[in-house]
């Protein structure tokens, strides 16, 4: 169970949320939660010995058995899809939800109880909801790890081709195309070629962090963006937003859609042979319009389908 009286106590302390969710054991936003819940209902350290863990977790989120069969419950496949849009709170669904209520003659649930239920189903969907990032707010980049080839018709060399990968972060929708080379002017072409393919510009572009999106002066710590990339991130009106060092959770689709691509595009062409990059980067194509649309394992829909009805608009 949540350590509600030991939150409580080290708050009390002036500890930070994040020093207090170490101590406990749990998350950050638990932590948030738990002291914007005591604070509306005015519960502070020091605490009667009374208030026991089960006794402020009823307090603070009253369990389910507490909802008489009378009140009308959420309709949570709306509220799921409604708070991916911009300027949406559970605040503003309550409200609206409390006036559906007086309409209908039904009894609502207070905010408190709302918002545990929404909570509860949103554990339920966790493993297949976008709920960190709303629809096109966010694209990673990147180039792939695994390189394909081409063979010169006349000499016969075989000439390394770099795969670059783009993929919007709410429908894991992806770009890919191939470059005889990682530098800069190979960089700005992917993303002008990925953003004509996905038809928009998302407002945030998370890249890598190689030498074509960032500039590192002394360190990993003093890094500032390209300024060519920079110029084109101002004519396109979005905003670069670099993964840090050693965090791959910054980019985590890209990561994953970049290992995906290894296996269904670059792997699944390794028996072929191609004697130019245009040849190469129809394959390539043919291979991505596939990828976008094979079925999602957890959920309904594909990349395509998610990105085009909920993404594009």
């Amino acid at each position: 169970m949540t350590k509600y009286r030991e939150i409580l106590r080290l708050s009390s302390l002036g500890l930070s949320q994040q020093n207090i969710a170490d101590s406990c054991n749990v998350s950050k936003k638990t932590v948030n939660r738990v002291l914007r819940r005591a604070k509306e209902l005015d519960i502070s350290w020091p605490l009667d010995e009374s208030d026991t863990d089960a006794v402020l977790a009823e307090k603070f989120f009253p369990s389910a058995n507490q909802v008489t069969s009378n009140k009308r419950m959420p309709d949570y496949a709306y509220i799921r899809k409604e708070l991916l849009r911009n300027g949406v709170s559970k605040k503003l669904l309550w409200t609206e939800y409390m006036e559906e209520c007086r309409a209908n003659g039904d009894e609502p649930l207070m905010y408190s109880q709302f918002c545990y239920h929404i909570q509860q189903d949103e554990q339920k969907h966790r493993a297949t909801m976008h709920i960190n990032h709303k629809p096109g707010e966010q694209v990673e980049v990147d180039w792939a790890g695994d390189s394909a080839t081409i063979i010169d018709s006349d000499t016969g060399e075989i000439i390394k081709a770099y795969i670059f990968v783009g993929v919007m972060t709410y429908s894991q929708y992806a770009y890919v195309e191939a470059f005889l080379d990682m530098k800069q002017n190979s960089w700005i072409n992917a993303h002008v070629h990925m953003y004509e393919y996905f038809g928009g510009v998302a407002r945030i572009l998370v890249p890598d962090n190689c030498k074509t999106a960032v500039v590192h002066n002394g360190g990993w710590k003093d890094q500032r963006i390209n300024e060519t990339y920079q110029e084109m991130a101002e004519h396109y009106g979005t905003a670069i937003i670099p993964a840090r060092v050693r965090a791959p959770k910054d980019k985590p689709n890209a990561e994953g859609t970049v290992g995906n691509i290894s296996t269904w595009i670059t792997a699944a062409l390794r028996d072929e042979q191609f004697f130019s990059l245009a040849e190469l980067n129809r394959a390539i194509r043919d291979k991505l319009e596939l990828f976008n649309q094979r079925l999602f394992q957890k959920k309904e829909g594909s990349r395509r389908s998610l990105f085009l009805e909920e993404e594009k608009p």
